[in-house]
This record gives C-alpha cells, structure tokens and sequence, in this order.
C-alpha cells in the first residue's frame, strides 16, 4: 500500500467530472469512460497518450507516493490530514492555463505562485515523518544519474525530485505526446477544458490517495476541505 497528498477538486466539482471523462477514470467513484475522440488523432491514439494520468487518476501531486515509515499506522495519518485541513487556509490560483511540461500536458499556473509554493512545500515537510525511506529499486527506477543535482538531492532528502524550489504544480492530462500530435492534443484540450482555464482556481481542499498494490490504479481514500480564510481571521482575532 502506498499513500499520496495530492491536490484534487470535490468528487462532485465540474472540474473533476470533466478531467475523469477526459482521462477515462473517476478516482473517486471507480468508474470508467469511454475514450474521447480527438480531431486529429485516433481513438487508440488518444487511449495510449491518456493511460499514464489514467492510472494515477486527475491530480496534481503534492506529496508523492510513499509507504508508511516503519511505526507509523494509517489511522495516525489520518489524524495528521485530518488536522492539516482543519487548520490550513484556502487559496486560490490566480490563473491557470494548459501548459506543456515537455512533452506532457497539464493544467498548470499561467506562472509561479509563491503562496502556492509554500503551500507544497509544508506539505512536504509536515508529513515527513509518515514517509518510508526509498528502497534500492525505488531510487534505481528515478535514475539519479540523469537528474540535475537539487533534484537528485530532493530525491534522497524527500523522496521525490520535484519539491521545494523544484516544484511545479501541474494537474496532468497527458502523457508523453509527440511534436507530430502536440498541436492536436492542445486543442482538443483548451476547447474540452475551456470552462476552466483563464480564470482561477481554488485549492480549498486536499485529498489523501491510495495505491492499494504496485501497479495499481490510485484510488480517492478521502477528501476534506481546508479551512476557508474568513474562518481563520475570525479565530485569529
């Protein structure tokens, strides 16, 4: 069993239907959709580039997947995201765009936001203590070799190379498309997800993912909202 913090709009938010339609998989419910057609691009075309954010389900990662550290339990994790909603202030994303992450597409911050990255980066950090070190075959299958050395270092430190100054938030679409099929899968996905880009989006809640076994599809474990602000300023004066 792995565990992962991920940033994911309410089971019932338009976004997630359309994201779940779009990749074929409804984290939250299970269930599955056809694969939608795309001008420019065949069905089976469409069905390969959708199966990697298929499996891990509409998302952007915060904390990465992990195995509980040896005396943790779950019910103590929790407890822990329990306490982290409770106590956490909502915000908003001032701007969110479909961006191109090399040659993955996502919904991304039209740039970087720094409350956005504090955000993360507590996340990182507050929930540390729950996360098992990387096994060998782990560390072996993010060949560090390749990565740049602040990335190679928040592989060993945090167990994953895209955090603290590293991190971009992204709510994947795709996987790797080729330049042949970029133009195609670009338009395809700012007219499917035209309702929500250039305009805000609100982080107002986390949810806690699971991977039942190696391999599997990540599944919603739960969701809770965070805190919103007028309720924190309220208890702060």
């Amino acid at each position: 069993m792995r565990y992962a913090l991920y940033f994911s709009p309410a089971a019932d938010h338009p976004l997630t239907t359309t994201a779940s339609r779009w990749l074929g998989r409804d984290a939250y419910t299970g269930e599955a959709f056809p694969t939608p057609e795309v001008n420019g691009l065949s069905v089976d075309e469409v069905h390969a580039l959708t199966a990697d954010p298929r499996r891990y389900a509409f998302h952007a990662t915060l904390k990465a997947p992990f195995e509980l550290a040896n005396g943790k339990t779950e019910a103590e994790l929790i407890e822990a995201f329990k306490e982290f909603a409770a106590t956490t202030e909502a915000f908003d994303i001032p701007n969110l765009i479909v961006g191109q992450l090399g040659r993955f597409f996502a919904l991304v911050p039209d740039r970087v936001y720094p409350e956005l990255q504090d955000y993360a980066a507590r996340i990182v950090e507050d929930f540390e203590p729950f996360r098992a070190p990387l096994s060998d075959a782990d560390i072996a299958r993010r060949k560090p070799e390749t990565l740049s050395p602040q990335h190679r270092d928040n592989l060993m430190r945090w167990g994953y190379p895209h955090v603290m100054g590293e991190f971009r938030f992204h709510m994947t679409l795709s996987g790797q498309v080729p330049p042949e099929q970029a133009p195609a899968m670009r338009a395809a996905l700012e007219l499917r997800f035209a309702e929500f880009i250039n305009r805000p989006l609100s982080i107002n809640g986390i949810a806690l993912f699971v991977e039942p076994a190696r391999g599997a599809d990540f599944i919603a474990h739960r969701w809770l909202p965070l805190k919103p602000a007028s309720e924190i300023r309220k208890t702060a004066s």
